[in-house]
């Protein structure tokens, strides 16, 4: 128990039923889906909820069974309850940050900008701040601000109602009509480009070599992603776990696992025929074979002269986002020569 991490979670009630209301089609919010996400990353000790309760007596009770906390914010006279329940939230976390040293996350539940500076003060503590709320109306500056980002629709147990359409307006015939086809079914959705998803983890786990000189792990990889982009989730390219989607890279040859320091923390590293200074020498020699006279060659098509020799061969798994970038690499460190050629339209390289 000892290392697990202990988490503190305030839920800014108002802005998280209303934003499911709104944008998921008046679905009524579920704390459970978010509960069980939070038990994957630590031991929650303190459940806190913002709110006007009279205005959510359902929910009150479906709360109250999850063990939390109620904090009753009562609307004034000629005062916001808005932000009153905002201040006293912000006041309450900062409390807790000074108050117990062993709570080591702190998890908002909120779309709401405002929370922001309360985020940077509590990684100032050096707490961890982990982020929920509805996508459509989560504020742009509050993810990147957080250590990790989770949007509520996307979490699993959470099912979004398909948007209702109006049914169309039977046509005035005397004849009887015939029985309407059914709905459409709702459009899957759209899973995020899965070489994207290469090209990130190539480059992320080639920069973690490069910086730390020791061994990756797939825990630190993990971290590493959710600093990059706080709303990372390998969910979104249509993997249920992390691991999973180690292995359909490794599978791909994007990267190798090995064992690691801890049972289920793999050793992440790049594949042999992903070593830079082979790659620049390949590159190298095709220039050298294929250049005629002292023109060059250009750049366009070149990348399929290289597949010719080496079929494997992919700048992504080097960590380059385009096959230009990893020729500016390989001109930097002295393999090949690069210009740009305005009688060409294109670069040229020579040896």
């Amino acid at each position: 128990m000892d290392q697990e991490d202990r988490i503190a979670l305030f839920l800014d009630y108002e802005n998280l039923a209303l934003g499911a209301r709104d944008h998921l089609g008046g679905m009524s919010f579920d704390f459970r889906p978010i509960a069980d996400a939070l038990a994957e990353r630590g031991r929650v000790v303190v459940r806190r909820a913002y709110a006007d309760w009279s205005y959510f007596d359902e929910d009150r009770r479906m709360l109250t069974r999850s063990h939390v906390e109620l904090i009753e914010m009562p609307q004034r006279m000629g005062a916001s309850r808005k932000n009153a329940a905002d201040i006293k939230m912000a006041v309450d976390a900062m409390e807790l940050a000074f108050e117990r040293d062993y709570i080591s996350t702190f998890v908002l539940c909120t779309g709401d900008s405002d929370f922001t500076p309360l985020v940077h003060k509590l990684r100032g503590l050096n707490k961890r701040v982990i982020g929920v709320g509805v996508e459509k109306s989560t504020s742009a500056l509050l993810p990147p601000a957080c250590d990790e980002f989770l949007y509520y629709d996307r979490l699993e147990g959470v099912e979004v109602p398909a948007a209702r359409t109006r049914a169309p307006r039977a046509p005035r015939v005397a004849e009887p009509q015939l029985a309407s086809p059914p709905p459409a079914p709702e459009a899957p959705q759209p899973v995020r480009d899965s070489d994207a998803l290469a090209v990130l983890v190539a480059q992320t786990v080639a920069g973690l070599q490069g910086s730390s000189g020791g061994e990756v792990t797939a825990s630190s990889l993990k971290r590493t992603l959710l600093r990059k982009d706080p709303t990372f989730s390998e969910s979104d390219y249509g993997f249920r776990a992390f691991g999973e989607m180690l292995r359909h890279l490794a599978d791909r040859n994007v990267i190798e696992l090995a064992d690691g320091p801890a049972k289920g923390d793999p050793g992440v590293a790049l594949p042999e025929h992903g070593d830079q200074e082979a790659a620049f020498a390949l590159l190298r020699s095709v220039v050298h074979d294929v250049t005629t006279g002292d023109a060059g060659v250009a750049l366009s098509g070149l990348k399929t002269q290289v597949r010719r020799v080496r079929p494997d061969f992919s700048e992504k798994k080097l960590g380059y986002r385009t096959f230009l970038q990893f020729c500016k690499a390989a001109a930097t460190s002295g393999a090949v020569h690069l210009r740009w050629s305005a009688e060409a339209d294109d670069y040229l390289l020579t040896v």
